[in-house]
């Protein structure tokens, strides 16, 4: 059988990013698209509902210091949970801070377009832990693909 499309694989953080993830800005609602008529009649915001879990979702943008494309290096990562997640970390420099995500998945996708088409990953985790030690101080274990980086995250192996 298969491996039916929109599978999420699980994947150990430190498999993931080995040299960590900075979070850089604040963790917001993953709001669905308002048109200008909704906005218009006064119909409020509503938040994304993860469809596998049925929780909500929360973004935020994050850099891997383990990429050396500048392009790839900065993504979205979708967080499931009921309530904000809070990082467990303190600032390094404003506005940003060394992460660790929890319960991380990843789903394969193809993103591009044309003849440009490459593979790319979505990440979700469910929260966020303490770090065993600052971004960047561990070594760097992977190999990565090229890929241009949209809001997906390219060549990082699940």
């Amino acid at each position: 059988m298969a491996i039916p499309r929109g599978y999420r694989f699980d994947i150990a953080f430190d498999s993931a990013f080995p040299q960590g993830l900075v979070l850089i800005g604040n963790v917001a609602p993953d709001n669905e698209y308002q048109t200008r008529e909704d906005k218009a009649a006064g119909r409020p915001v509503r938040q994304k509902i993860d469809e596998v879990t049925g929780t909500r979702q929360w973004k935020a943008t994050v850099t891997d210091p383990d990429e050396p494309a500048a392009k790839r290096a900065s993504f979205e990562i979708t967080l499931i949970a009921d309530v904000q997640p809070v990082p467990t970390t303190t600032e390094v420099l404003p506005g940003m801070r060394p992460i660790q995500l929890d319960g991380l998945s990843a789903e394969p996708r193809v993103a591009g377009n044309g003849e440009f088409k490459y593979q790319s990953y979505v990440y979700r985790a469910t929260g966020f832990t303490a770090t065993s030690s600052a971004a960047g101080t561990r070594p760097s274990q992977s190999i990565k693909p090229s890929g241009v980086a949209g809001s997906e995250q390219p060549g990082k192996a699940a």
